[in-house]
């Protein structure tokens, strides 16, 4: 029965013990024997195991029998914890009635947190708060419990205060549940509405649609319609998780299961997309379903050319499970062909690039990531790019707007000064602060998605020693005083190098990369000129001397025309080289466009 049902998620930051708790609950309710127990049964990618981030949701069911004598279906949605994927979560929390907000009693409440409580209290959810790791020595389980009374209202006391390690007072979380959550309201005889809430790609079965039936009951039997694509299929089979995928006959409105549905592509049933019945279908979707779009741009190229289909193959696999990833052939005169691949944020892009790396055992050059910019031509026509190399003649562009983001950075009060000088290094603006507990701020700020996507949280977490956390959202595109800035290498143009940078920084950034890359490219057996060039002229040169066989090595005396003589014949020689060569760049240059520092 509907009323015996609870679905809830778990929002944390990063590393405060999300999968963890999950393990211990899997456990007390014997939906894992101890036999088959591996630490975070919920993350199970390699990558997810290593970096301890949740990065793909996944579900699970239990049954727990309650101290009231009934045995309630409790439904954990699993969401990630970066803030990438943040619409993955929104999707995640709307598929629940309730949410457990775990923070950590050493470190308190951080950015990430707070964003994901926000999206639940958008979403309606009943917030559960609870303290975990209070078994560490540097625990401050009170003061946390403080931070979290004057944040949301809660009585300290009433906070519960567990450590998931070591499955104290977990069995208090599961009762806390039954007790405060809602059973789902939705009736079972109104036409079916289900929401997907994530989905993954299975070789036999095809997409694997993770879905909260809303309204409605679901039969093995009935053919479905994807509300947002339009595909109509009859699936494979429905079923239900706990923790493995299990088969059943029917899902009825309240429930947490699967669809099997024989698709060949994810982008097919798309995260927050409605499931109706084909033959009596619902007048109209669930809210919220929006496209996920790419925010930062790569160019992935193989190192070795012939690896250029396995790398295509590796990327058509990998969107399979990951719809947000797009990717489109492109051709560069430095690294030949390649793909321009689009991510949702920096982080999404670094597991897709070790993806690749381990998984599929490609060595790739991954060029430095751009945004997507926005031109308004002087013809009246409006273009996006999302490359350097697609920028035309600066004559006929009227204006440039690049994306801004909304940036929340929480902080303990004594880093307020070396973050606001980071922050106005990268053409940050300051818009407001809050102390939602002594000693610790939360500042707004509005900046460029350009200055935040290169390095900005390394450096913001070497300047605070790793106690400052940030969160970010979209805020709009605004015209920005932006340049082109092409390095030159041996007077051909390398556009992978090329970057679009604010006006004020070409100078400096292009000195520092011509610094750079002296330092980088190797020497030849002739000069090589590296120049970095804005706006039409040249503002950075420095050469590469060239490596000199010592020709006068033979020349034991005699005339000094002889001598000459040799040295115009070596001149030639390079002087031809010259013309016919053509000059290696190896991958720390590409990278190096990411490593400048605005010092």
């Amino acid at each position: 029965m509907a009323k015996d049902v609870r679905n809830f998620c778990i929002i944390a930051h990063v590393d405060h013990g999300k999968s963890t708790l999950a393990d211990r609950m899997l456990q007390l309710t014997g939906t894992i024997s101890d036999r088959e127990m591996v630490a975070q049964v919920l993350d199970s990618m390699e990558l997810e195991r290593e970096k301890g981030v949740t990065i793909k949701a996944s579900a699970v069911r239990m049954a727990y029998a309650a101290q009231d004598g009934v045995t309630y279906e409790l439904n954990l949605i699993d969401t990630p914890g970066h803030v990438d994927f943040n619409y993955e979560v929104s999707r995640a929390l709307a598929a629940c009635e309730g949410a457990l907000l775990i923070v950590d009693a050493t470190q308190g409440i951080e950015a990430q947190t707070l964003a994901n409580l926000y999206l639940a209290l958008e979403s309606d959810l009943v917030i559960i708060p609870v303290i975990n790791k209070i078994d560490l020595p540097s625990a401050r389980p009170d003061e946390v419990a403080e931070e979290l009374s004057n944040l949301l209202g809660f009585i300290p006391d009433e906070i519960l205060r567990i450590s998931a390690k070591d499955g104290l007072n977990v069995d208090q979380v599961l009762e806390t549940i039954v007790r405060l959550v809602p059973p789902p309201q939705g009736d079972p005889d109104l036409p079916v509405r289900a929401l997907i809430f994530d989905s993954h790609y299975d070789s036999y079965k095809g997409v694997i649609a993770y879905i909260r039936v809303v309204e409605g009951t679901l039969k093995t039997t009935d053919n479905i319609r994807l509300m947002a694509s339009g595909a109509v299929v009859r699936p494979v089979e429905i079923g239900v998780f706990s923790p493995d995928m299990r088969p059943v006959e029917v899902l009825r409105a309240g429930d947490v299961g699967y669809i099997a549905t024989g698709l060949k592509t994810v982008s097919e049933s798309r995260v927050g997309d409605t499931v109706t019945l084909a033959g009596n279908p619902a007048q109209k979707p669930l809210p919220g379903y929006q496209h996920a779009k790419p925010m930062v741009f790569a160019g992935i190229y193989p190192v070795d050319g012939e690896d250029y289909p396995d790398l295509r193959d590796s990327l058509e696999k990998l969107q399979l499970n990951d719809a947000a990833l797009v990717f489109e052939p492109e051709t560069s005169q430095a690294l030949n062909f390649g793909f321009r691949c689009g991510f949702l944020g920096l982080f999404h892009m670094e597991i897709i690039q070790e993806r690749l790396e381990r998984e599929y055992e490609l060595d790739i050059v991954v060029t430095a990531p751009s945004v997507e910019y926005e031109l308004h031509m002087l013809d009246g026509e409006t273009l996006r790019i999302d490359s350097p190399a697609q920028l035309p003649d600066e004559s006929t562009i009227g204006e440039i707007l690049e994306p801004w983001m909304k940036l929340q950075i929480f902080t303990p009060t004594d880093y307020y000064g070396t973050i606001m000088d980071l922050v106005t290094k990268r053409r940050g603006v300051y818009v407001e602060q809050e102390f939602p507990a002594p000693n610790r701020v939360q500042l707004s700020f509005e900046i460029p998605l350009l200055e935040l996507i290169v390095d900005f949280f390394d450096a913001l977490k070497s300047r605070t020693k790793g106690y400052a956390s940030m969160d970010y959202q979209f805020l709009e595109y605004r015209p920005g005083n932006l340049v082109k800035l092409e390095v030159l290498v041996g007077g051909e143009p390398v556009d992978a190098l090329a970057a679009i940078v604010h006006k004020e920084n070409a100078y400096h950034k292009g000195q520092a990369l011509v610094t750079k890359l002296k330092e980088l490219i190797p020497r030849q057996l002739y000069d090589v000129a590296i120049q970095a060039s804005s706006g039409g002229r040249i503002i950075s040169r420095a050469n590469v001397k060239a490596l000199r066989k010592d020709v006068l090595a033979k020349c034991y005396g005699g005339d000094i025309t002889r001598k000459k003589k040799l040295l115009e014949k070596q001149k030639k020689g390079k002087r031809r080289m010259k013309m016919v060569g053509s000059v290696e760049i190896p991958q720390e240059a590409f990278m190096a466009v990411l490593r400048l520092e605005d010092e």
